[in-house]
């Protein structure tokens, strides 16, 4: 009796053991699959995600996948050490950028006459912080300095929302006329003219299909002295770009012209035989772009004029039919 209860007791414990040895079994997989959440679809490698906060991106270690790109961050910017911080913080002001004239990072003295702690000043000292006030305003814009960056960054971003360019574009401009302002390259220069070079030295060098005409005539400045300008950028701060590839034209000539999608793709595969030939070698690749457009609707037999055909691309007639001619030399 005492033998058959003692092995029902070691049978019982033993199968509770197996129980939640099964139990554990089972949960093994659900706590992996909540923390693996995240799988790259190159290398299926789950361990090396992580999270670019400058960029914004979740990214793959191992082979490099961009899983996610444009993540908003709803973290603070700050920490808390106390139910009382959590309260009073909020959320910091505007990130730090090039293209303020003090990168915004300057100081402002508020106009309320409070002062920390939300206790209003006393009135025996309202002048001396009237005062701080106005010599605060004052050397924020004394320096000759600051009073032009103010001005051309004001262009800057006029011209930045006209022609709806990028913010990494933006900062690339802003960094390109500081760079000139410090070699003294603005003085007896036209601002508007050299800020219209800064952003055309930017728009190359992140392979965006705008040319100088286009940005000088939003800018309302002189495209010719705003080559000069651009040149002597180029020679001061040693910029060295690639020739535009006139594939980037020729989608936005396509847009402008109303051209079908058949024409384009016409475009492109002749476009890639026309560039490897050397007749092509040191021809504009917009005009290019242009003449193979011309010459694909041709073949596909749409109707459109060589007038059409020339004001979508921004050329005059006349090198739409020199290079056409190049083109029709080179596919006859």
């Amino acid at each position: 009796m005492t033998k058959t209860y003692a092995d029902n007791i070691g049978i019982k414990s033993i199968n509770l053991m197996f129980s939640a040895a099964d139990r554990e079994q089972n949960r093994e997989p659900t706590e992996q699959s909540a923390s693996t959440i995240e799988v790259c679809r190159i290398c299926n490698n789950n361990n090396a995600i992580i999270f670019d906060a400058e960029t914004s991106e979740t990214v793959c270690s191992s082979c490099g996948m961009v899983l996610h790109d444009k993540t908003e961050s709803l973290d603070p910017e700050w920490r808390t050490y106390s139910v009382d911080d959590l309260e009073n913080k909020t959320r910091t002001g505007m990130p730090a950028s090039l293209a303020f004239h003090d990168m915004g990072l300057s100081t402002f003295i508020s106009n309320s006459n409070l002062d920390a702690n939300g206790v209003a000043i006393m009135p025996e000292q309202r002048g001396k912080i009237q005062r701080m006030r106005r010599w605060n305003k004052i050397s924020s814009n004394n320096r000759s300095y600051h009073r032009n960056l103010k001005n051309a960054f004001a262009i800057l971003n006029c011209i930045k929302d006209k022609l709806s360019l990028s913010e990494a574009i933006l900062e690339k401009s802003a960094y390109n006329y500081r760079k000139a302002l410090e070699k003294r390259i603005i003085k007896g220069r036209s601002i508007r003219a050299l800020v219209v070079a800064s952003v055309y030295a930017a728009c190359r060098e992140f392979n965006v299909p705008r040319t100088l005409d286009e940005i000088a005539k939003t800018a309302n400045a002189d495209s010719i002295f705003a080559g000069k300008c651009y040149r002597l950028l180029m020679r001061q701060l040693k910029l060295h770009f690639q020739v535009l590839d006139a594939n980037t034209h020729l989608a936005k000539i396509v847009n402008k012209a109303h051209v079908s999608e058949k024409a384009y793709r016409r475009a492109l595969q002749m476009l890639s035989i026309v560039k490897d030939n050397p007749v092509s070698h040191g021809k504009d690749p917009k005009a290019l772009a242009v003449a193979a457009l011309y010459a694909a609707c041709l073949k596909e037999g749409e109707k459109v004029s060589q007038t059409q055909i020339a004001i979508a691309g921004d050329t005059s007639i006349v090198t739409l039919r020199k290079r056409f001619q190049d083109v029709r030399r080179i596919l006859p």
